[in-house]
């Protein structure tokens, strides 16, 4: 799908953003994994989470849909998949999902599409491998052959959300405990909902999770906040589009994810969060951004990285307008993504005149500088497709992106909304 982007006028409105892609999997997984059933209302149903959903099904999993409340009944084994579960372009699916499998007494084979099929499993086959699973293969397909498994002492490479997910999934079937190091905090929405349905999981500091064995738990209701990182498209766009106002209701606002509210105060940009209530552990609010003029240069580093990885393309166009350098570093993880986000990204933003050099681990941005539409192709990555159509909002011309569809596997309205806050009718 080709879409073209043009300049735009003032944002106004207010959304309810589409569910928070990482809560509605692990809603899915832990719904599979429960003794009774659960009820998930507002589950995303872009293709990523859908994927996850598919593969649950594939094992014995059974749901209803009934408007926005989704009712999943699992069973009290799971059944061999009869076919390889396909997870599609979701790393989450296929991570935390093999994390499950690996203390299942079944055979499976894990698929993905060319870009899933690229990015590096070894980081979760090792320590499924050393807490006792079979699991062939350091990129999919992988086959696991899940068994009785043992607890372990796992000190994780980098810091990675799925990888410590994986392992503590893994953990809850253990026969002794599960400890997870982490090098730096990563998102903690499992321990979060873990907690919250009762299972002992004890944060023994910042960067180390215990989980104790043989952990069993009943289904739950959840409502899954809108997506941050959905957010962050508006958040920005707000900040640069003179005389916009929008307010984004019922967002997740989880501490570990906000990574891009303190980078946003560091801009000068303003922003207003009003907190909502919990779900499930998670807190929520909603946000309100308002137009930023003199918006600052930033840094992004350290600590800071694993609490908006996932907003970094987005942030980028942000620094394109601001007054000065702004520093992106310690984010290697972004060129094992759908794509190289760090070469896709400055290539982008270099052909609509910025001023970007890239780094091993990151990007140094230069600015204001003005910005002219040119041709964007996001390579099937839904983040860069968002991210252009932003900096298509603020530049002079026409942007169109290439296999703009991308956008399905998380924001599926997302070109809808765009015309909803510029006033334009759905």
């Amino acid at each position: 799908m080709r879409v073209e982007v043009q300049a735009a006028g003032p944002l106004r409105g207010e959304l309810r953003l589409p569910s928070d892609k990482s809560l509605t999997h692990r809603a899915f997984m832990l719904a599979a994994a429960a003794r009774s059933s659960s009820e998930v209302l507002h589950p995303l149903t872009g293709a990523d989470c859908l994927s996850t959903l598919q593969c649950l099904n594939a094992m014995g999993l059974r749901h209803r849909a009934d408007g926005p409340v989704w009712t999943l009944l699992p069973v009290n084994e799971w059944m061999a998949p009869q076919r390889p579960l396909d997870c599609g372009n979701s790393g989450t699916t296929m991570r935390l999902l093999s994390g499950l499998l690996a203390s299942r007494p079944m055979e499976a084979t894990l698929v993905g599409d060319a870009s899933l099929s690229r990015r590096p499993m070894k980081r979760i086959a090792e320590p499924l491998r050393l807490m006792g699973a079979t699991v062939e293969g350091d990129t999919a397909p992988l086959r696991i052959s899940g068994r009785d498994l043992v607890g372990i002492e796992y000190t994780l490479p980098v810091a990675s959300a799925q990888i410590k997910s994986c392992v503590l999934l893994a953990g809850l079937r253990a026969s002794t405990p599960t400890t997870v190091h982490e090098p730096h905090p990563s998102r903690d929405h499992t321990e979060r909902m873990l907690t919250a349905l009762g299972v002992q999981i004890q944060r023994v500091s910042p960067l180390t999770s215990k989980l104790e064995p043989f952990q069993v738990f009943e289904g739950f209701r959840m409502k899954i906040p809108a997506d941050i990182s959905s957010a962050a498209f508006w958040m920005v766009a707000g900040a640069l589009i003179p005389g916009s106002e929008i307010r984004l209701t019922e967002v997740g606002t989880n501490p570990t994810r906000t990574g891009i509210l303190e980078v946003l105060q560091q801009a000068g940009a303003q922003v207003e969060h009003e907190p909502g209530p919990e779900e499930l552990g998670e807190p929520t609010g909603d946000l309100i951004v308002r137009s930023s003029k003199d918006l600052r240069p930033f840094t992004i580093s350290g600590d800071l990285v694993p609490r908006l990885i996932d907003e970094i393309p987005v942030l980028a166009v942000l620094a394109t307008q601001c007054h000065g350098e702004t520093v992106i570093r310690d984010a290697g993880e972004l060129r094992v993504k759908e794509s190289d986000r760090i070469q896709v990204v400055a290539d982008g933003l270099r052909n609509m005149g910025a001023q970007v050099e890239t780094t091993g681990d990151g990007m140094v941005i230069s600015g204001p500088t003005p910005l002219t539409g040119t041709a964007i192709d996001a390579e099937g990555d839904h983040r860069i497709a968002m991210a252009f159509s932003i900096a298509g909002m603020i530049a002079t011309g026409s942007t169109t992106i290439e296999h703009a569809d991308s956008v399905l596997t998380s924001y599926p309205t997302f070109f809808e909304d765009m015309k909803s806050l510029q006033g334009v009718p759905r």
